[in-house]
């Protein structure tokens, strides 16, 4: 299976092709089938790679051709295979299978069907070359494709002028981290002479010490990258506009590939940041900061997709701090769990958006937790796992990294309980979602159930999300081993008890209406801070102003060109000529002697005066 490697990115992208040439002509069954079979079948390939790397535990290199060489630069379409890149492909086929089922029932009547599985399977296609990279200029066409990809689902339904701009928006967005990261491809191969990544690495640590300015600079490039990619501030705005494109889409998006595409770069290239603890630093505050930022905007959000694609912002920032204090293995884990608790939360929110008529405010819903079983308890588990309650899968995976960043020098404990307060802020929003759609009055009543084709991926997620808390990743080899040491048993006992408190809140503010909090939500205060986090704290207004508007201000006053005046200008005076001229021709015979003999004076006066002036 190790020879054959390369197959497993092949399927999906040579079923896109087949899907972009022949879907107009293909049956729905035969679309469907074809759109999932590829990808279940890279999914059992993944499978039987995992079981062969288990049994080894040997890297896998597998160089097909080179791609270029250009004065001694010879990159190759080549993978690399290791206990990360299983992971992450593990991730993407296997989740992603699930939703390319799932997409099979949610977007059976839509006309462009067809070209919604080709993009799909591209958009998988894509990810794998990514991950399964050994040189970061053919991770960086994958990086691209990914992006390529997600304007095209975002902006699916390009009928409506709002999903087009959502889709530039995040193209645009995810484009100034990308420049900054070929940037520092750039000044990695200018100073290395190689991008082949674990040479590289190796290459680094030998002309580099810890501390020096060149990977300084080449991480902060890289983070750009990472933060444009998986939505961190400042670049985090693109993701919850990218919910217009169908929910499916947007499982796939937030759960198995493009924002987790930040994380695993940061990851692969961990020996470049170690030579630069500044940078991980940096890492490390913009992940709280988002965190806390997108936790507080969740809470106040009434879109269903907004409130996860919010979450999806915040517990990639849990990531970027597992990164940024040296938990590699902890944040590589929570990747792993948050792919199935949240692909199962968007998954639930796509069946009932589905059966509720396209509804999307959760107070127009309520009341379904007897009207749609399969979904309540997809909502209830995911939930459960997203605000991290004991023996649930995301438990075990904040909690390492909630551990290991107190344990970080000078700025552990305040990361700590920044930590802290964004898993506060978790449960309580996510169970305000499971209390106001599935409980108290039914607003909207479902027209229908899920199929087989929604329940299957959804209980399967269920699963997963209840004891993927319990899978070893075997990243043991690729990180650096901890020093094992733990913080005071009373640290962990807080970050235990912490998602319970918001749980409790929960209940009594949005469920038992025992705690009532009107008074502050309607009072100046409340009213003003409830604006600004809905607000997502203002930052697209603030991009609004200092950018957006600004730009198409100047677009409107170059429209007509200004350079096009001088041109203009000659075509007026030739005009103008033209006009006298014209004027000129009467047809009066007497008036055309009269100029004739006119200018036969001027000439015959012109030429005696040139030839006296000879003369003399």
């Amino acid at each position: 299976m190790s020879e054959t490697i390369w197959v497993i990115p092949l399927i999906p992208f040579l079923s896109s092709v087949a899907l972009m040439l022949f879907g107009s002509r293909l049956k729905t069954t035969h679309i469907g089938v074809l759109g999932v079979a590829s990808v279940g079948i890279s999914a059992l390939l993944t499978l039987v790679l995992a079981v062969e790397f288990m049994q080894n535990q040997q890297v896998i290199q597998a160089s097909l051709w080179t791609w270029m060489e250009v004065a001694g630069f010879a990159p190759g379409i080549s993978f690399y295979f290791d206990g990360l890149t299983l992971v992450m492909m593990s991730v993407i086929t296997g989740v992603g299978f699930l939703i390319h089922l799932f997409s099979t029932e949610f977007m059976e009547k839509d006309p462009s069907y067809a070209r919604y599985f080709a993009y799909l399977n591209m958009f998988v296609a894509a990810m794998l070359i990514l991950v399964m990279a050994d040189n970061l200029l053919l991770l960086y066409l994958g990086w691209e494709g990914v992006g390529v990809c997600s304007y095209l689902l975002v902006g699916f339904w390009y009928q409506h002028n709002a999903n087009g701009h959502a889709a530039r928006k995040a193209f645009i967005v995810t484009r100034i981290g990308d420049t900054a990261m070929a940037l520092g491809l750039l000044l990695l191969f200018t100073e290395l002479g190689t991008l082949d990544i674990q040479a590289m690495v190796g290459a680094a640590n030998q002309t580099w010490q810890i501390g020096d300015s060149i990977p300084l600079v080449a991480c902060l490039l890289i983070v750009c990258g990472a933060v444009g990619k998986s939505a961190q501030l400042p670049l985090h705005t693109w993701l919850p506009d990218a919910m217009a494109g169908p929910t499916p889409v947007s499982a796939l998006i937030h759960a198995a590939t493009m924002v987790t595409a930040g994380v695993y770069l940061i990851a692969r290239t961990h020996g470049l940041f170690l030579l630069a603890p500044t940078a991980m630093t940096v890492v490390a505050v913009i992940g709280i900061a988002t965190s806390l930022m997108a936790a507080f905007t969740a809470l106040m959000q009434t879109d269903i997709k907004r409130i996860l694609a919010y979450s999806t912002i915040s517990q990639i920032g849990y990531m970027f701090l597992a990164l940024g204090v040296g938990a590699w293995s902890a944040g590589i884990f929570h990747l792993m769990t948050h792919a199935f608790f949240k692909a199962l939360l968007f998954l639930g929110s796509g069946a009932i958006i589905h059966c509720l008529h396209h509804e999307h405010n959760i107070f127009k819903m309520g009341g379904l937790r007897t009207r749609m079983p399969v979904t309540f308890w997809s909502f209830m588990i995911g939930s459960a796992a997203l605000a991290a309650l004991p023996m649930t899968s995301g438990f075990f995976s904040k909690d390492q990294i909630l551990l290991q960043a107190y344990q970080l020098p000078d700025l552990g404990p305040g990361l700590w309980m920044a930590g802290l307060l964004g898993a506060l802020l978790t449960a309580i929003y996510s169970f305000r979602l499971v209390f106001v759609v599935f409980f108290g009055q039914a607003n909207t009543e479902p027209d229908k159930d899920t199929g087989w084709r929604m329940a299957v991926p959804l209980s399967v997620l269920c699963f997963l999300a209840m004891i993927g808390g319990y899978f070893m990743i075997p990243v043991a080899e690729v990180f650096p081993a901890s020093d094992g040491s733990h913080p005071a048993h009373w640290v962990e006992y807080v970050s235990i008890s912490v998602p319970l408190v918001g749980l409790l809140i929960a209940y009594l503010v949005f469920f038992s209406r025992r705690l009532n909090i009107d008074g502050l939500a309607n009072s100046t205060v409340g009213k003003s801070l409830g604006n600004f986090w809905l607000s997502g704290w203002g930052i697209d207004w603030l991009y609004d102003h200092l950018f957006v508007r600004p730009y198409y201000g100047l677009a409107n006053l170059l429209k007509s060109e200004p350079v096009d005046g001088i041109y203009g200008l000659i075509v007026a005076l030739n005009q103008t000529f033209n006009h006298w001229l014209s004027a000129a021709q009467t047809g009066r015979m007497r008036w055309y002697l009269a100029s004739m003999v006119a200018g036969l004076i001027i000439l015959i006066t012109l030429a005696a005066n040139l030839s006296t002036g000879v003369l003399q």
